[in-house]
């Protein structure tokens, strides 16, 4: 390591919550050997740069480009085409660029119903003149700009080409620092287009819960409306556990191991298509009624089954959003 020159690397965040870049701080005494490996060339989270930095540097100057969070509005996506031609290796670092995430979660409705909310019906609000914010407003000093929101959340790779993906929600540190390094010590790589940092199988792989695969799910509950055993199969208990949907590699099962069901953030395995469609299967396995009447009472126990198959993947899904006539695309 010490004869290699060091690669630049840069991070940035589009619609996010800021966890994934603290993610990158949490890899702790590591980030002596980042810091040794690497030089941070953009990082406006944590450093003094500006785009007009990334702008300046030459085509393929960042060598490895973290890019967490969804695009949401048109700064996310100038960042996401700006970087991906100054980057070399192109990341799609946790659930929202990999999948929409939380932000993603808006595809269920649309550009208008977010503003009627958040500009007049809100309860903090006071707007009597309807005004919503515009992309361009002219006054005397010249014209003041702000991104446009867009009316779809999309993931990064529904914007530009992504070489790899590293899942979660965000991804866990440990992973973080194997994929790092790999790319900076010259280890082989997987295909481009890989996600990386993760396990091809099932969450249920590594959770260590008790299963007896017999049906006996007479009702479902969300987890503070039961008390767990801490040992039996969330699903059999009658709690909706993602593990059977969602790829293992986060350490072990980490949700299920703090006594909660997993949230699917390191999303499907190469061999499911769709969350919703997976759970479904999973679900059926477990209920105890032939009855079809039955069966409808138990599935409807199930609070907002939409946000919680699509928690973090519903741009990146076969339904991808909720189709609203009124909305305008954007």
């Amino acid at each position: 390591m010490e004869n290699k020159p060091k690669i630049n690397l840069a991070i940035y965040w589009g619609a996010a919550c800021g966890g994934c870049c603290v993610s990158v701080l949490d890899v702790h005494e590591s980030l002596f050997d980042i810091v040794a490996a690497a030089d941070l060339v953009f990082w406006p989270i944590a450093l003094d740069f500006k785009y007009k930095d990334v702008e300046a540097m030459p085509d393929g100057h960042i060598d490895v480009c973290l890019f967490n969070g969804a695009v949401r509005n048109s700064e996310n996506e100038h960042m996401a085409k700006l970087l991906r031609q100054k980057t070399k290796v192109l990341v799609a670092y946790g659930s929202c660029a990999h999948m929409g995430g939380i932000p993603g979660l808006a595809n269920f409705s649309s550009k208008k119903d977010i503003f009627n909310r958040a500009y007049i019906e809100s309860e903090s609000t006071v707007n009597p003149e309807k005004i919503f914010p515009v992309p361009e407003y002219k006054v005397k000093e010249g014209i003041l700009t702000i991104p446009e929101f867009y009316n779809d959340v999309l993931t990064l790779s529904q914007v530009v080409d992504v070489d790899y993906y590293l899942p979660g929600c965000p991804p866990q540190t440990e992973r973080l620092v194997e994929v790092f390094m790999a790319i900076v010590t010259g280890a082989e790589l997987p295909p481009k287009g890989s996600v990386v940092g993760a396990y091809d199988k099932p969450q249920c792989d590594d959770c260590g819960r008790k299963k007896t695969d017999q049906k006996k799910v007479k009702k479902f509950y969300r987890p503070w409306e039961i008390e767990d055993d801490g040992e039996t199969c969330f699903l059999e208990q009658g709690v909706i556990c993602m593990g059977p949907a969602t790829r293992g590699g986060c350490g072990e099962a980490r949700c299920v191991i703090g006594n909660a069901p997993c949230r699917g953030c390191y999303g499907l395995t190469s061999d499911v298509i769709d969350p919703g469609a997976k759970m479904l299967s999973a679900i059926a396995s477990v209920i105890d009624s032939d009855d079809p009447d039955e069966i409808n009472m138990i599935i409807d126990d199930i609070a907002d089954t939409s946000g919680t198959f699509y928690r973090f993947s519903l741009p990146s899904a076969i339904i991808r959003r909720k189709i609203i006539k009124e909305a305008v695309m954007s």
